[in-house]
């Protein structure tokens, strides 16, 4: 039995409207962070398939003030999402934890200070937090929502070690634990198709990530940008890579849902990036509205949905 109301899955939008009463959009910002992969502290190549360009809207430019482009920003979504009412700021490119805290502490109060912001997301890697920021974090949501989005990828340490990624699973599954112990809703990115991963491999990570703290999720198909270091591997060995056509990926994907635990929000289930900054799949130029269409009305074709396979 389906133990969703309208959809079957556990919806971001439905999640927002039961904590805010009405739809909240959030504001992509670009604070001029780097990342311990990049500045040399790791390494200076960054992930193989990052290209943080391809996501940021054309509003979202470091060198603007965080306030001008918050209102850039929602100029921008009034005339695309005219229902939203309230915002988050989304601390977005690259890592957003990574500096000093009375720094953070400075970058996120001129967001909060802007009376159309309820609230903040932070992306940034789980090997960048600790104890003293998530103290502060707590201290912001008596007043504001705040969440915390990890980059994870993958649950695989041999996959995460060839896509450079700079950390282990352990650590992913640590910094989320810490976070959900103070208190801070927290939500996990997660790539399908990165080099080495079969189909079973994916489908047995819907198991492991089912029993992460998480409060929301974000499953992006491997799409291949140009100028990564992915990009440049593709070019030499396209038969290394499996790059999911259409209907392939929407039944591998309503597979991995059901395994899924229902209590998950569900952010995305695919990306979206101009096409301009693409070197893979066609169909990955499809607006992210069409492929989730697609994959709501197979999804009720197989009368299925999120968790009908999940057991605890």
């Amino acid at each position: 039995m389906n133990p969703f109301d309208n959809r079957r899955f556990n919806s971001y939008s439905a999640y927002y409207k039961r904590l805010f009463g009405s739809r909240v959009q959030k504001i992509s910002i670009a604070a001029g962070f780097t990342c311990p992969n990049r500045d040399g502290t790791l390494s200076i190549g960054g992930c193989t398939f990052c290209s943080n360009e391809a996501f940021n809207p054309s509003y979202c430019k470091p060198e603007k003030s965080i306030r001008q482009q918050i209102e850039e920003g929602i100029e921008f979504h009034q005339k695309r999402y005219r229902r939203a009412s309230q915002y988050l700021a989304y601390f977005q490119a690259y890592s957003n934890t990574y500096k000093p805290l009375e720094e953070l502490k400075s970058i996120y109060a001129q967001a909060l200070e802007v009376p159309e912001i309820a609230g903040i997301v932070i992306g940034t890697r789980p090997d960048c937090i600790g104890e003293p920021l998530l103290h502060y974090l707590n201290e912001i949501q008596k007043n504001h929502y705040v969440m915390l989005e990890y980059g994870v990828e993958s649950v695989y340490d041999e996959t995460l070690k060839r896509v450079n990624r700079g950390h282990d699973f352990a650590t992913a599954q640590k910094a989320i634990e810490l976070t959900a112990q103070h208190g801070i809703p927290c939500g996990g990115h997660f790539i399908f198709g990165l080099p080495g991963e079969t189909k079973a491999m994916i489908l047995e990570a819907a198991d492991i990530i089912s029993q992460l703290p998480l409060t929301t999720v974000k499953f992006h198909q491997l799409q291949i940008f140009k100028g990564t270091k992915m990009a440049e591997e593709y070019q030499q060995h396209p038969e290394v890579f499996h790059l999911f056509d259409l209907e392939e990926y929407i039944e591998f994907v309503i597979d991995f849902v059901e395994r899924l635990n229902p209590d998950l929000v569900i952010e995305r289930f695919a990306g979206e990036v101009p096409p301009r900054y693409l070197v893979s799949e066609p169909w990955m130029k499809l607006r992210y509205d069409q492929v989730l269409s697609l994959i709501e009305k197979r999804m009720e074709e197989r009368d299925t949905w999120q968790g009908r396979l999940y057991s605890s």
